[in-house]
Parts: C-alpha cells; structure tokens; sequence
C-alpha cells in the first residue's frame, strides 16, 4: 500500500494588506509628443482623457520600478520581509527574457528565498497576480505574497506611432496579501479569447529583429477593436466579478478599471450604472496608461486622497493584450 500523501492548506480568507507604488521620474505632456503623430494636447485630451503621463528616466528599469513599489507596499503592510513566501510580478517589460524580473526584486525586498516568477498577462496582469496570490495563501503554499504590476512602456513606444504610443507611461504598483479573519478577495473572474490576439500586439519579433529583417519591436493597437471589446464584452465580466462576490454595484466604495482611456472608464461606470458615491480611479489623467502597473497605482492614489474608503469595497477588472482580462472585488485596506 502506498503512503498517503500529506496536502498543505491555509487560512480560509485572504487580504490585501497594503499597496506600495513608484512612478517614472518625469512628467511627460501631450505637447511634446504631438510633434511625430501629427496630432494635438486637444485631440489626445477628448480621445483618452491624458493630459500628461509618467516616463521613467532611461537608466531606470521596470525592475527598479518594481522594487521601489514592493518595497512600499511591504513597509506599510507591516510584515516581516521574510515571511514572504511568493513574490509574483506581472510585467511586459522585462528588459531580458531571463532571469525574471520577480526573483531579483524578491531579494531586493529581503525575501529571498521567495518562490518568484513573473505573470505576463499585459493590462490583467495585476488581477491575475491577486487571484493567485489569494490561492497560494489559501492552499497554505506561502504565508504571505506580494503582487506587482511594473511596466516601462516607454522601452517599447514608437514615437510615430498613433495608434497607442501617446496612452503609454511608466511605473510599478504592489500590494501585499496574506491570511485574514474575514474574505478580503473576492473570486475571480478570468480568461482569455486569443483569437483577437493581434488587436493588441508587438508588432515584429525579437528574432526580426535580431535578423535584420525589422526595426526594433514595439507595441500597437487596433483602437476601435479594443475600444469596442472593453466596453461591451468587460462590463459582463465586471458584472460577473459583482455576482461572484454575492454584491450589488451599490455595495462598493470604489471602481478600479484599467486605466486604457478615460472614455472607456466613463462608458463603464455608466454601464454599470454606478451610484454617485463610488469613487472612481482616474490615475490615467497624469500617470498615463501603464498596463499591468495602472490598477494597483490607480487604487494606490485613491487610498492617498481618499483615506475614508479604507475597508471599503473596490471592484477592480484589468483587460489587454492576449487578449486577456480578469476581475475581482477586493476589500480596500
């Protein structure tokens, strides 16, 4: 007879103890990008609702980014570095494909020897890094985890591109997760629809590249494709995420959505017809778009603002390239 296996399980809830963020050095306005796109501050103001966005300094790495957030977010959680048992970064813009950006900021925050990989899960990235780490914690795999969203899009822009190069800024946003006496995580509603997987996409390979067959890669978009996807297809998710949690949209004390544009933000709320009160994130207006870093920066700067909605309810729904998308509610700490 073979010897029964033991299987490790946690504590039956998880929270988000506190979130950590760091931003690009330097402000950005439309007006010095408008030059090369043939466009102006009052086209991109009416089309995306930016009017400036955060752009890291060129020695500065999604990594050092990455850090700096996890580094706040671990401080203001209160837990020892050292029980940190998962460190998970969500990222695109890992300057090398290996090793990976979560090992190297898993022993810059004193957790080594933290299990750490990173997510590439674009604009979701975040969400999905949340919905493991609330599994990890719960399956007894790790004590406590942190989850980064860190990008430098700005490695990846082409300044003559219109179709999303003047959306695209730079910056990192933590949270820390562990055990908790009450559910702090809600269940996530995820997945993943890879037919349209060129609607948002690199446009050549490194290999081209490295081949001389293309310049160096950079990020594109189809506009209307995106545009109309997040707004009908990610409202059901988000309302999905509502009925996982067994909550109504009047229950919440804030609306976290990926910060892609300001008209997709605005076109959600009313969608989801959310009351007056709900607090909604609207980083995008000076950090501009940063994909896996733009829901944990967004909920980072309402908690700064707005400290009353501290053990509120915020649904959050991360959507992007793959095409990926992922949902939850969590509880504010």
């Amino acid at each position: 007879m073979t010897a029964a296996l033991t299987q490790s399980t946690g504590p039956a809830h998880t929270r988000i103890y506190a979130y950590g963020a760091a931003r690009g050095e330097n402000a950005v306005p439309n007006d010095d990008l408008v030059g090369p796109i043939d466009s102006s501050d009052e086209w991109i103001r009416q089309r995306t609702g930016i009017i400036t966005r955060m752009r890291a300094n060129a020695e500065t790495t999604a990594i050092d980014l990455a850090s700096d957030a996890a580094a706040e977010a671990i401080s203001r959680s209160g837990v020892d570095p050292e029980l940190i048992d998962a460190v998970i970064v969500a990222t695109i813009s890992n300057p090398k494909q290996t090793p990976s950006v979560s090992a190297i900021v898993a022993d810059r925050v004193g957790a080594n020897p933290a299990a750490a990989y990173d997510v590439n899960a674009a604009c979701a990235g975040f969400a999905y890094g949340v919905a493991q780490a609330d599994a990890l914690v719960r399956a007894g795999a790790a004590r406590y985890a942190v989850v980064v969203g860190a990008e430098k899009l700005s490695d990846i822009v082409d300044p003559t591109d219109r179709s999303i190069s003047f959306l695209l800024g730079d910056g990192a946003g933590a949270a820390v997760v562990g055990p908790s006496d009450f559910p702090g995580i809600g269940p996530t509603v995820w997945g993943s629809d890879g037919s349209k997987a060129d609607a948002v996409a690199m446009n050549h390979t490194l290999v081209e590249f490295r081949d001389g067959l293309a310049p160096w890669p950079t990020l594109r978009q189809e506009g209307p494709t995106v545009f109309r996807w997040a707004v009908w297809e990610m409202v059901k998710v988000a309302r999905q995420a509502l009925e996982a949690a067994g909550i109504e949209a009047s229950d919440l004390a804030a609306f976290v959505p990926h910060q892609a544009n300001m008209r997709i933000i605005d076109e959600f709320a009313k969608q989801l017809k959310l009351p007056e009160s709900v607090v909604i994130g609207r980083d995008i207006e000076t950090t501009g778009n940063t994909s896996a870093a733009s829901i944990p920066l967004a909920t980072h700067r309402l908690l700064e603002e707005h400290p009353e909605l501290s053990g509120g309810l915020a649904l959050q729904i991360g959507f992007g390239a793959g095409l990926v998308f992922g949902a939850q509610v969590v509880v504010l700490p």
